[in-house]
């Protein structure tokens, strides 16, 4: 869906020097990559499809290349290593999960989300092959892999919780995703909260998704940090109409999305398959509104009750804030260059 764009363009601003990329960042040019002046810095990662299509297409680079910006991708492994990179000022755009976006915001980091990129299910419980846990119930005295921060986490949280357990009746190691299925593939833990694609994979070699709620999924949230918005809302609004190209390029290419999701996560294309035509939503309405604030007003005492947030008034606070939607309401796809 192209949403008429109403704004006439300004040239962009160049942009100021920023940071060095952080270490819990990897970046195309490598670890030790630099920002420079007159940089892009946004984040690209398995779990936000959309921002692969982006970047393998090169539309940034294609428009942003006259005006003497150069774009700088650097991959995020989970939702709490882009909140770290938007934080330390080494992304200018991260993609986060709805519920990570929140934390973030509750805990002062100053960031506003700008458009949605899925309404995935990207989260379960997941346990090895021949495993006795059948149920939530069973994780009672278990050790479970999670990475703090991120959907999956929380997912587990409300997954006990609607169970009549809390974090307290499991033992929860702190693991980024693939190190924490890397864990529950050779026994370290007796399960996993799991995050696609990763996941997908996991299934393929016998993994069982024991605990399924779409409802615990919060969606995928385009953050980028105040201080970028306010110094250069033209270059903001051009990764979000990148965004906008490539959910109308997705929704009429699934198959090749996919491929693009096998080649660059290193999985096989009928894993790929899964997560793109079974279990994500591409097709969301980009504005953030009503439905987003929601699910974020349901998640948001649960990080008050298990300490993530100090009191619920941030929560209300964050909540209030979080929110631009003016660029996804302004995306205009047209603008990009091929």
């Amino acid at each position: 869906m192209s949403i008429p764009n109403h704004h006439t363009r300004r040239r962009l601003l160049g942009m100021a020097a920023v940071v060095a990329a952080a270490a819990a960042l990897t970046g195309c040019a490598g670890e030790d990559a630099e920002a420079t002046a007159e940089t892009l810095n946004i984040d690209f990662a398995t779990y936000n499809p959309l921002s692969l299509i982006i970047k393998e297409k090169g539309w940034l680079e294609a428009t942003l290349e006259d005006e003497g910006v150069e774009v700088n991708w650097l991959q995020s492994a989970g939702s709490n290593k882009a909140n770290e990179g938007l934080r330390s000022e080494a992304l200018h755009v991260g993609s986060t999960a709805g519920s990570a976006a929140l934390l973030a915001r509750a805990n002062g980091a100053p960031i506003k989300t700008i458009a949605l990129y899925s309404q995935p299910e990207w989260s379960a419980i997941v346990t090895p092959e021949g495993s006795d846990i059948e149920s939530v119930e069973d994780l009672k005295g278990k050790k479970v892999a999670a990475t703090k921060g991120t959907d999956p986490y929380f997912f587990l949280v409300q997954a006990l919780q609607a169970h009549g357990l809390t974090v307290d009746d499991v033992t929860i190691e702190n693991l980024q995703h693939a190190d924490g299925w890397g864990a529950l593939n050779n026994g370290s833990v007796d399960a996993w909260a799991g995050l696609d694609p990763i996941m997908a994979g996991a299934e393929e070699e016998g993994a069982q998704l024991v605990y399924r709620n779409l409802d615990f999924n919060t969606y995928g949230f385009l953050n980028a940090t105040e201080e970028f918005l306010e110094n250069e809302p033209e270059l903001a609004q051009a990764v979000v109409d990148a965004y906008q190209k490539a959910q109308e390029w997705a929704a009429e290419n699934p198959e090749e999305t996919a491929q693009i999701l096998a080649e660059e996560a290193g999985l096989e294309q009928p894993i790929a398959d899964k997560v793109i035509l079974e279990r994500s939503n591409l097709d969301v309405d980009p504005v953030p509104g009503e439905a987003q604030r929601e699910v974020l007003e349901a998640v948001g005492p649960i990080f008050v009750e298990i300490g993530d947030v100090s009191e619920q008034a941030s929560i209300d606070e964050a909540v209030d804030t979080l929110f631009e939607p003016s660029f996804a309401e302004d995306a205009d796809a047209s603008t990009l260059k091929e």
